[in-house]
């Protein structure tokens, strides 16, 4: 089988197609761009789409993964070469199922493929069903390692062993067992069926005679049966009639409820509308708070106009108090400086006169001495004489205005301290910061009085709004509403006809739903007023079933009864019946016997099978390592449950997975994928292998032997290696042998 061209809507692929050439394809693409959804969509085109996986955590279902991103149904187109034919190979939405609708066309005539349905297209192509085309030809991204599946070890089983896959042990083993379970498998085996059956026969006769007696208590207890029926059904009737009568009763109250509830409701409304319609009861209740609020600012008020008064007189008070006649006319400036020119001029020392007192003495005693001595008879003497009386002649007169203007400071201290009355020059300072104490205190008493008088405006304000807006809403329903008494009387007598009308729409809402709930009483006779019941309504029609239940059980049993009188049959061909099966039961017996002998047998042969179909599947898997290593590794083991060894060249023992590199881990993983596929799958026509992103843990080394191994491998099938490098299309750049293709970014949808 070879790919020719896909075309899909399948994931973020938008009707896209990928056309493929014969042998090796190699696809370059970046990651995110779609390499593993074409993977996916040829899986998905063979073997269609797994309708019953489910969402997990961790993982999304292939149906959800891989609806279309553009929302449209996902389908797909892929056109095949298979055996000598050009097949188009068609999937779509089949109502909830997708890729469920599956078509088959041979492109040269046109004409419909009926070999191939949506069942059976993968396998019939590819040769194994979906679980070995995983495990073989189909590596997707980060799954190259191969777990065991039933059927990849059936497939490999029985190719290695004698080349015809129905003759396989498991089915051999799987055919016996149904042999055996046909022969003895619970209830549904032939033995037990036979067993069943002579036991059937052996109840055959004590059964007639059961049946004949079934049937006659049973028509003994019908007879009593019916004529119980018929007194409880008279009484049944009674009962039916008696609660017509308490309906018609219960509705007829019903209706009158409601009369009296729709009046009532009706005369709240009348009320409370007469002058207005009120608001709703939140805008009431805002209302009666503003009202209440009101009264509030009204008592602030008054006692603001009470503390305006008060703060009037304590500013006139303090005024009085800062007007000292000592500092009359002046403010607490002029007060305080005035004060300290006083002080001042009460603190100035006095002017010293003593010392030019005495000069002068001095000067005039010396000039006397000295006339006394006769020295003024010279010129030289006359002159210093009259020097030292002129010199204290002038001292004595400056000593004589000092003195004048001492006298003057003192009268003038004597005055100020007189007028401010006080004895030193500090006093007259304390007096006026005194003084400025007063003129303070004025000051704050006067911003008390206008914060008191501001405060009385804010009250009065808000008053008049409150009051505005109170008596606005509330004349709207109560227009003779003028003071806060009857304004608060207005809104609570609203509030009250609220609540009741409130209760009565209630109260006729019920009543309105209790007269639908009551079914409307039909027309019919009254109860019979001669028969008296012996049992309530409930238990005389729960009795009444129960008779009719036992009469029509009853009339079952008789039919039955008869029924088996009839197909029980004579008793001598019942026992010759016995003899017969008791003959068959005894063959199957023994063959059940045979085939357990067979299956052990069986069994031993499968194990000397297992040990001869290892080595084939090593023996490839080592050829291929050898290839893919360069001869390092040249020998692979697979335990029965596929879990891989390898062992270098002339090494000693092998080495387990773990213990190898990552690329080496994958070229083993690669080796025993070929292996597989070559063991799994059919050689006639073979499958394409798909690989996606297998190489990208491999060094340039590692990929260019996986490429020339591929690249032979290619002349045999078609094989499809996706990769998000470009190291593989330039190493194989020069290979005519080879086909080169790309997918478009991400970016570029």
């Amino acid at each position: 089988m070879k790919i020719i061209r896909m075309t899909a809507a399948f994931g973020r692929l938008q009707n896209e197609t990928l056309e493929l050439g014969d042998g090796l394809n190699i696809i370059q693409a970046p990651n995110e761009s779609g390499k593993s959804t074409w993977s996916a969509f040829i899986r998905a085109m063979l073997y269609g789409i797994p309708t019953k996986e489910r969402d997990k955590q961790g993982s999304i279902a292939e149906k959800n993964r891989y609806q279309p991103w553009s929302g449209a149904a996902m389908e797909g187109r892929m056109e095949i070469e298979w055996k000598g034919r050009r097949i188009a190979l068609l999937r779509g939405q089949n109502k909830s199922t997708p890729f469920g609708r599956f078509e088959a066309i041979d492109l040269d005539t046109g004409e419909a493929v009926p070999e191939l349905t949506a069942e059976n297209v993968g396998e019939t192509l590819i040769g194994a069903p979906r679980e070995v085309f995983e495990r073989s030809a189909f590596v997707g991204q980060g799954a190259a390692a191969v777990d065991g599946a039933p059927a990849l070890e059936k497939r490999i089983a029985a190719l290695v062993s004698s080349g015809e896959e129905d003759v396989a042990f498991s089915q051999v083993e799987r055919r016996l067992k149904d042999w055996q379970n046909r022969r003895r498998h619970n209830k549904t085996g032939l033995i037990p069926e036979l067993e069943g059956k002579l036991a059937e026969l052996e109840q055959a006769a004590v059964q007639q005679d059961k049946a004949h007696r079934t049937a006659q208590e049973a028509l003994l207890a019908m007879d009593g049966l019916q004529r119980e029926r018929d007194t409880l059904s008279a009484e049944l009737e009674w009962h039916k009639a008696a609660a017509e009568d308490k309906k018609r009763t219960a509705w007829q109250q019903a209706s009158d409820e409601l009369a009296q509830a729709r009046a009532l409701e009706d005369k709240y409304r009348t009320e409370l509308e007469k002058d207005g319609v009120p608001p709703e009861r939140e805008a009431l209740r805002r209302t009666q708070d503003e009202l209440n609020a009101l009264r509030g600012v009204e008592q602030k008020l008054k006692q603001a106009e009470r503390d305006y008064e008060a703060a009037i007189e304590r500013a006139n008070e303090a005024r009085e108090a800062a007007n000292d006649p000592l500092f009359a006319g002046m403010g607490p400036d002029e007060a305080w400086e005035k004060a300290n020119e006083d002080a001042d001029e009460v603190d100035r020392p006095e002017p010293r006169s003593g010392g030019l007192l005495a000069g002068g003495l001095v000067s005039l005693l010396a000039a006397g001495g000295a006339a006394v001595c006769g020295v003024l008879f010279t010129p030289i003497a006359f002159a210093g004489t009259a020097v030292l009386g002129l010199a204290g002649l002038i001292l004595l007169i400056l000593s004589a205005g000092r003195r004048k203007r001492a006298a003057g400071i003192r009268e003038r201290r004597d005055e100020l301290l007189d007028w401010y009355g006080v004895d030193e020059a500090e006093d007259i300072l304390e007096l006026a910061r005194r003084c400025r104490e007063g003129w303070d205190k004025a000051k704050d008493a006067q911003r008390d009085r206008e914060r008191a008088e501001q405060e009385q405006i804010d009250l009065m304000n808000q008053r008049d709004q409150l009051r505005g807006r109170v008596t606005g809403m509330v004349q709207g329903f109560a227009p003779t509403a003028r003071d806060a008494f009857t304004l608060s009387a207005a809104i609570s007598k609203a509030l009250f006809l609220q609540e009741k009308l409130g209760q009565a729409a209630l109260q006729r809402e019920s009543a309105e739903k209790m007269l639908q709930r009551l079914p409307r009483p039909q027309e019919g006779p009254a109860a019979d007023p001669s028969l008296t019941p012996r049992y309530d309504g409930t238990y005389t029609a729960v009795r009444l079933s129960a008779v009719e239940n036992e009469i029509g059980r009853l009339r079952g049993v008789v039919a039955m009864a008869q029924g088996e009188l009839k197909t029980l049959g004579d008793p001598a061909e019942t026992r010759a019946a016995q003899e017969k099966l008791q003959e068959e039961l005894e063959r199957r017996r023994q063959e059940h016997e045979a085939i357990g002998m067979a299956l052990e047998v069986l069994q031993e042969a499968d194990r000397d099978l297992r040990a001869r179909f290892a080595p084939a599947l090593n023996q490839r898997a080592g050829e291929l390592m050898e290839q893919l290593t360069g001869g390092r590794y040249d020998k692979v083991l697979l335990t029965r449950d596929f879990e891989a060894m390898a062992e270098e060249a002339r090494g000693m023992t092998p080495r387990r997975v773990l213990t190898l590199s990552r690329g080496a881990a994958d070229q083993l993983y690669l080796a025993v994928r070929l292996a597989v596929c070559e063991l799994a799958l059919p050689e006639e026509d073979p499958a394409p292998l798909v690989l996606d992103d297998a190489l990208t843990d491999f060094d340039d080394g590692r990929m260019a032997l996986a490429l020339d191994l591929l690249r032979a491998m290619g002349r045999e099938r078609q094989i499809v290696l996706f990769t998000c490098h470009s190291r593989e299309s330039r190493y194989l750049e020069d290979a005519f042998d080879v086909h080169r293709g790309t997918l478009p970014g991400p970016e570029q949808g």
